[in-house]
């Protein structure tokens, strides 16, 4: 029993993280270029880069960056699951049981 508690915590932890990072990732790089948009000089860089970003999104998200963000996400995590299932997989089988 307390080693599926181990997978389950394991697994929760992995997927949150998953989820999490490529949203402050791309929104982190986001901010940067709308923060940058407002100095004098390089404004132009911050503007396309912000505007660029939105574009990507809103191809993943059928028009809407916010909702392209998530399925990013949502992909990352499902990946990051698999990792860990496929990690606890071989340590299963490398402890011989």
């Amino acid at each position: 029993m307390n080693m599926v508690i181990s997978l389950l915590r394991s697994l929760l932890f992995s997927t949150v993280l998953s989820f999490v990072v490529p949203i402050f990732a791309v929104g982190g790089v986001f901010a940067t270029l709308c923060t940058v948009s407002y100095v004098p000089g390089i404004a132009s860089v911050g503007q396309i880069g912000a505007s660029s970003i939105v574009g990507f999104l809103s191809v993943f998200g059928s028009g809407y960056p916010i909702q392209g963000i998530l399925i990013i996400g949502g992909t990352f995590a499902v990946a990051g699951s698999l990792f860990d299932l496929f990690n606890f997989y071989v340590n299963q089988g490398s402890r011989g049981h």
